[in-house]
């Protein structure tokens, strides 16, 4: 990463089906990363295929 003082990390610990995704999508969106319209829906954090289930 070329710019380490501008990462930060987070967690978020929820039961199964209650927004984690929902919750960092929207976080993600107003970081400007994605655009608001696909918060919610591009579940950005979740890289692999057995999360996006």
């Amino acid at each position: 990463m070329d710019h380490t003082k501008n990462v930060r990390n987070m967690s978020v610990i929820a039961h199964v089906d209650h927004g984690k995704s929902t919750l960092t999508d929207s976080l993600v969106s107003k970081a400007g990363i994605i655009s608001s319209a696909k918060a919610g829906e591009a579940r950005f954090t979740d890289t692999r295929a057995d999360e996006q289930e």
